[in-house]
């Protein structure tokens, strides 16, 4: 069947362009009424999530900086007590002062004093955390909870993976997600495949296994607290299943921006996301490969993807964070490497051999 392409002409482009505008504007209304909410008092009660927290040291004082989401997706900064024990995912009832919080601020995340308690109650993710601290040695826990779980590595871990090129891989992205969810489609046709056969066969068994694959994965990126990568991620995922599924072609510029469009009018905050546009950057890279050799075998986009994807992406890289090494080109080579260590480090984790592949990382992090 030819596929055809979501819009044809201009004035397809302007009626979701303006569609686009009104749920942005929307969203926008509602941000600004929570923010006039939010700021009418001087100083404001919030029920928040640890997302981040660290410490930061300077010749005259040593704080504890914690990162923190409200209910409402309000992100802000705080100090802590150094002798307050923080993890992540920690819920906490806190009286924080904003100072001079404008709309943008508020949008884009800001630094507030506060008071308040820290529950010590431990949610899943949490636990989930302390049962990858027992079965590794803490740096190689750090890791596997970023990988696994989206924690936040601390300072030296992060400098050196992103000497080493693979910060990508570790930090938990639409990467990991497009494994994810060719693993899970595979598992749950195996076991759909007879049933449907015998029992359903008028239904659409692609349709009904994609909508089990988003339930799970939606799940996974709330478990996460929705980091913005994953979330770009789905989007695309979903959104390139309806559009295929309607005979839409979806190896197209025209699916990247659908998606970052609908993002940004459902959530505004994204716009100031690194995380956001670096994926983003990283699925165009993407798609300008694959466009440009499309014909060429699976086995040659395999190998050379990475190469591509590493070219292209190595300004932007370096730029923002500055560190390179001369074993950075190899980063090529990891991230190939990656797409089997992951799957099979998370099989491994299932079924109580989750130590086996510890060497491999302690071996990557004594190369720096």
């Amino acid at each position: 069947m030819q596929r055809v392409v979501l819009f044809s002409n201009f004035k397809e482009y302007l009626l979701f362009l303006l569609g686009a505008l009104f749920i942005a504007s929307y969203s926008l209304l509602i941000e600004y009424n929570n923010y006039k909410h939010f700021s009418q008092f001087d100083s404001v009660l919030v029920d928040a999530t640890v997302v981040k927290h660290y410490i930061k040291k300077t010749p005259k004082r040593t704080t504890q900086i914690v990162k923190l989401k409200t209910q409402r997706g309000v992100v802000f900064y705080t100090i802590a007590p150094l002798k307050q024990k923080i993890f992540i995912s920690q819920e906490c009832s806190l009286e924080i002062w904003p100072q001079n919080l404008t709309f943008l601020s508020y949008l884009k995340g800001f630094f507030a004093y506060s008071k308040g308690r820290y529950s010590q109650e431990k949610n899943l993710r949490f636990k989930l955390l302390e049962k990858l601290q027992k079965i590794h040695s803490p740096d190689i826990a750090t890791v596997y909870g970023a990988i696994f779980l989206a924690s936040a590595l601390p300072a030296e871990l992060q400098s050196v993976f992103s000497q080493l090129g693979i910060a990508h891989i570790v930090a938990i992205s639409g990467f990991h997600l497009g494994i994810l969810s060719a693993i899970l489609f595979f598992l749950i046709a195996l076991v759909y495949k007879p049933l449907h056969k015998n029992y359903f066969p008028y239904r659409s068994q692609k349709r009904d296994i994609f909508a089990v694959v988003s339930v799970v994965l939606l799940g996974y990126m709330v478990l996460l607290e929705v980091p913005p990568s994953l979330l770009r991620a789905f989007g695309m995922f979903v959104i390139g299943f309806v559009l295929y599924d309607r005979g839409i072609k979806i190896l197209s510029m025209q699916t990247l921006f659908v998606t970052v469009v609908l993002l940004l009018s459902f959530f505004p905050r994204l716009f100031f996301s690194v995380g956001f546009w670096l994926s983003v950057s990283g699925v165009f890279s993407i798609f300008v490969f694959l466009l440009l050799f499309q014909n060429r075998s699976k086995l040659f986009q395999f190998f050379a993807l990475p190469v591509w994807v590493y070219v292209t992406m190595l300004p932007l890289s370096v730029g923002l964070f500055g560190n390179f090494n001369p074993l950075h080109p190899l980063s090529i080579v990891w991230t190939i490497l990656f797409s089997f260590f992951y799957p099979l480090s998370l099989l491994l984790h299932f079924i109580g051999f989750g130590g086996s592949l510890d060497f491999i990382l302690e071996w990557l992090i004594g190369l720096v």
